[in-house]
């Protein structure tokens, strides 16, 4: 269960096979952030403060793993079953025009969401994420195969413990620069050391991991009618630049593509600024969201990270040709100069919550 205060009041929602706990803070048009496996709204821990003076955040605990209430029946949860739980949550909680934030196989289910589920989303953000055939990466397919039996995930859990080894690709070293906090470790692993049910229902997810259905939406993607932001990084293990660039072709003109430098496939943990910079323009009531015409880049702040480069690359897509189009490095004479103003404020009011995030 999520454990970070600025993500604000944590509160239930009754959805079908399932109460979720979520945390909500802010007002505002409705930003709903989607995590993967085996972690839960604590990522988004960065993002969420830089954005809730202007948005209502809204950020569940899905039953990916890390997650506190067992499904009511497991043997019916599945990546498309996690969907129609968030198109739930959207009706019960009015998230009237709600843009969708997703990372991981969050985002894998997110395309499920806007799919089989259409006119719940308004606008969608994809960051690296799990699409096409690449569900999951061949990176992480042992998980899939040993991740079947609950047995492994009591077992990785307690393997897992020592902090040293929260840094190595074993555990979140091909996902994201650095090691999560210890509490944050803690709020990711806790559950599958602790509760028989919780491994079940994790074991349960990954058993009906499927690419077949990442395929069929795939196809369908370019029926989604909302303006679509793909914000991926540079290396994410199992996350190529070349699935970002597919994802926004399949969209079609309504999707542009940013890349995030200097991050791995957790932009939220390496890089939150950068991304909360791009959501805020993106998500903002007015702004031109389309994929080239009136995209200026925000330069956004950073917070200091050496293991980070300083800028971002823009890009966008040339839907005429189907062929992605490099175009000038974002640049603070944009358009979207608020943005990078209003970031820069939020950082500075904001960074009591994230220091205690």
């Amino acid at each position: 269960m999520s454990v970070s205060a600025a993500l604000g009041e944590l509160r239930e929602v009754r959805v079908t096979g399932a109460t979720l706990r979520y945390r909500e803070v802010g007002e505002g048009p409705p930003l709903l952030f989607v995590h993967g496996l085996l972690v839960n709204g604590d990522l988004w821990r960065k993002v969420v403060p830089l954005l809730s003076s202007r948005f209502r955040c809204v950020t569940p605990d899905l039953p990916l793993g890390a997650h506190q209430l067992a499904v009511d029946d497991r043997e019916q949860l599945s990546p498309r079953a996690v969907a129609r739980m968030l198109s739930d949550l959207v009706t019960a909680l009015r998230l009237d025009g709600v843009t969708v934030v997703a990372n991981d196989t969050g985002g894998a289910i997110a395309q499920l969401l806007v799919t089989e589920h259409p006119g719940t989303v308004s606008r969608l953000v994809l960051t690296p994420c799990d699409c096409f055939e690449n569900f999951l990466p061949p990176a992480f397919k042992p998980l899939q195969v040993l991740g079947r039996s609950a047995a492994f995930w009591w077992l990785a859990g307690q393997a897992l413990r020592p902090r040293f080894l929260l840094r190595t690709p074993m555990a979140f070293g091909l996902l994201m620069h650095g090691a999560p906090p210890r509490e944050i470790a803690d709020s990711w692993l806790g559950p599958v050391r602790r509760s028989r049910a919780i491994r079940r229902d994790v074991a349960a997810f990954v058993r009906r991991i499927d690419s077949r259905d990442t395929v069929a939406a795939g196809e369908r993607l370019h029926q989604f009618g909302g303006p679509v932001l793909i914000a991926w990084s540079e290396g994410g293990a199992g996350f190529p630049r070349s699935y970002g660039v597919r994802l926004a072709q399949a969209f079609g003109a309504n999707a542009r593509l940013e890349v995030v430098a200097g991050s791995r496939t957790f932009i939220p943990e390496d890089r939150p600024q950068e991304l909360a910079a791009l959501i805020a323009e993106f998500a903002t009531p007015g702004s031109n969201a389309r994929a080239v015409a009136g995209a200026g880049g925000a330069q956004p702040t950073s917070e200091p990270d050496t293991t980070a480069a300083p800028s971002s690359e823009r890009m966008a897509l040339s839907m005429a040709g189907s062929q992605p189009t490099r175009e000038r490095k974002a640049s603070t004479t944009s358009g979207s100069n608020w943005v990078v103003r209003w970031m820069r404020s939020s950082s500075t009011t904001s960074s009591g919550l994230r220091a205690g995030a």
